[in-house]
C-alpha cells in the first residue's frame, strides 16, 4: 500500500493560502480520481478541489476553518501499491499510474517513514461544534445540505452545519435552523476555539477569504493610486425608451437586459476615445501599460463578500452578448460559484451601487486598474429639458455616474472625456451611430 499526500495547489494566479471550509470526506472513505474531497475558500473565490488519487482517506491532515499555505499537504490517501523494491522494505511504494490532475500538485511520502523536523506534525480534528442545549447531537451524515448564504452565516457565527437540525424541505438546513444552533450553543459555557464576546454580546468574526482580501487590497489602492472622482447627472430616458424597443425584438425574446447593460455598452463605446483608461501603472519599470483589451470587471455583491468577476474582451460584444454576460457573470457570483480565472486580468470595473437605493459614491479603484465607474439609482426627477420646442420642467429618468481614476495614468482632461462620453451616450443612445 502507498500513502499519498495531496498539498493545496494554486487553484488561481499566485494565490498562496486558502481556508479549509469543509471536508466532503472523512477518514476511511473511498474515494475517486476527480471525486470532490473538500472545499476551500480564497481570497477570491470558494472552489471544490478534486482528488487525484483513488484509494482510501488514511488522515485528514488539516482541519476545518484553519487557512493552510500552498504546497501544504491537507490529506493523505492509501492507494493500491505498485513496483514495490525488494531492497527497500522500509520505503513506500512508487506507483508509475499516480492519475495526477492537471495543475493539482501531489507528493508520495513514505509510509513508515517519520516526519522531518521542518514539517508540522498533525493536529488533531477538533471536537464539533454543539448544536443544541444538551450537547449530546449526533453529526448530520453526509454532506450537509445548505445554500451558500446560509452557509456564509453559519460559517461567520462559528456553527458546524454537520449539528444543526435541518427543517427545510428535502433536509435543508435553513437561516433558522442555523440562528437557532447559535443561540442554544450561546447558552452552553465556552469551549475551547469559541468566538469571543465581550460582556456586551459583541460577536468578533474573524477576517478570512474575500474579506480579508478585499480589506488588503482597498487599503493598497487607496493609499498607492491617487484618486480623482468626477460626478455626472445623466437624463436617461430615451435610453430606456429605447430598452423597450429592443426587449420586443425576437432575437431579445430569452436576453435579460437592464439599464446596466446600456451603461456598460456606453462606457465599453466611450473608451474607444479614451484607451487611456484601459490601462495599468507599472512601478518597477515607471510605465503606463496600456491593454489591447477591455476585460470589463462588474463588482458583484456575494455572500461571501465582494468580488469582482470580469467580462473578457468585452468590447467587440453586441448588446445581446453583452446582456448575456452580465447575467451569467451575477448569477454564477450569487451561487458562490465564480471560478478565480473569472476574477483574473480585469483592466476596468462598473460598479452598479444602484441597486441599493444609493445615488452616488466615490468608488476605490480596484488595484492594478485606471479607473472604475460607479452606477446610481435611476429616478424619476423633474428636469429642465431643452428641444426644438423650447424650455420646461418634466419628469425624466435620471441617475448619476461617478468615475474614480488614477491621476498618474490620466489626467483631468482625459477622465472627464471618458465619463462625458458615457453620459452623452445615455443621453442620446443613437449617438452611437455616428
Amino acid at each position: 500500500m502507498t500513502i499519498k499526500e495531496f498539498a493545496l495547489p494554486d487553484v488561481g494566479e499566485g494565490l498562496t493560502e486558502a481556508e479549509i471550509v469543509n471536508w466532503l470526506v472523512k477518514r476511511g472513505d473511498k474515494v475517486a480520481v476527480n471525486q470532490a474531497i473538500v472545499e476551500i475558500e480564497t481570497a477570491k473565490s470558494l472552489v471544490e478541489l478534486p482528488c487525484p488519487f483513488e484509494g482510501e482517506v488514511s488522515e485528514l491532515l488539516v482541519q476545518q476553518g484553519e487557512t493552510v499555505d500552498v504546497g501544504r499537504a491537507i490529506i493523505s490517501i492509501a492507494t493500491a501499491a505498485k513496483n514495490i523494491k525488494a531492497t527497500e522494505p522500509s520505503e513506500a511504494a512508487i506507483d508509475d499510474d499516480p492519475k495526477l490532475l492537471v495543475g493539482y500538485g501531489a507528493r508520495e511520502v513514505a509510509s513508515r517513514r517519520r516526519r522531518g523536523p521542518g514539517i508540522r506534525p498533525t493536529a488533531p480534528m477538533p471536537a464539533p461544534a454543539v448544536g443544541s442545549p444538551s450537547g449530546n447531537s449526533e453529526r448530520v451524515a453526509g454532506r450537509p445540505k445548505a445554500t451558500p448564504p446560509v452557509r456564509k452565516l453559519a460559517k461567520d457565527l462559528g456553527v458546524d452545519l454537520g449539528m444543526v437540525r435541518a427543517t427545510g424541505n428535502d433536509g435543508i438546513c435553513t437561516r433558522a435552523d442555523v440562528l437557532k444552533a447559535h443561540s442554544d450553543r450561546e447558552n452552553l459555557p465556552a469551549t475551547t476555539g469559541e468566538t469571543p464576546r465581550s460582556g456586551t454580546g459583541d460577536l468578533r468574526i474573524p477576517v478570512r477569504g474575500v474579506r480579508k482580501h478585499t480589506a488588503a487590497a482597498m487599503v493598497q489602492s487607496a493609499f498607492t493610486a491617487p484618486h480623482v472622482t468626477e460626478f455626472v447627472a445623466v437624463d436617461i430616458t430615451r435610453t430606456l425608451e429605447l430598452k423597450e424597443q429592443i426587449a420586443r425584438r425576437r432575437e431579445f425574446a430569452d436576453v435579460k437586459l437592464t439599464p446596466l447593460t446600456f451603461v456598460a455598452k456606453a462606457f465599453l463605446h466611450a473608451l474607444k476615445s479614451t484607451p487611456e483608461a484601459n490601462a495599468t501603472w507599472d512601478e518597477s519599470a515607471q510605465e503606463i501599460v496600456q491593454f489591447e483589451k477591455v476585460n470589463l470587471g462588474i463588482a458583484a455583491a456575494t455572500p461571501r463578500g465582494l468580488i469582482v468577476p470580469n467580462i473578457k474582451d468585452a468590447q467587440p460584444l453586441p448588446l445581446a452578448g453583452l446582456a448575456a454576460a452580465i447575467s451569467d457573470l451575477a448569477s454564477t457570483a450569487r451561487l458562490g460559484k465564480t471560478e478565480p480565472q473569472a476574477m483574473a486580468n480585469g483592466t476596468i470595473t462598473i460598479t452598479n451601487i444602484g441597486v441599493f437605493g444609493i445615488d452616488a459614491g466615490t468608488p476605490i479603484l480596484n488595484p492594478g486598474e485606471a479607473a472604475i465607474l460607479a452606477v446610481g439609482t435611476a429616478r424619476r426627477t423633474p428636469w429642465v429639458v431643452h428641444d426644438e420646442q423650447g424650455e420646461r420642467i418634466e419628469p425624466r429618468t435620471v441617475l448619476q455616474l461617478a468615475l474614480s481614476f488614477d491621476h498618474r495614468i490620466m489626467d483631468g482632461q482625459q477622465g472627464s472625456q471618458l465619463l462625458a462620453d458615457t453620459a452623452a451616450l445615455l443621453r442620446e443612445p443613437g449617438l452611437a451611430l455616428i
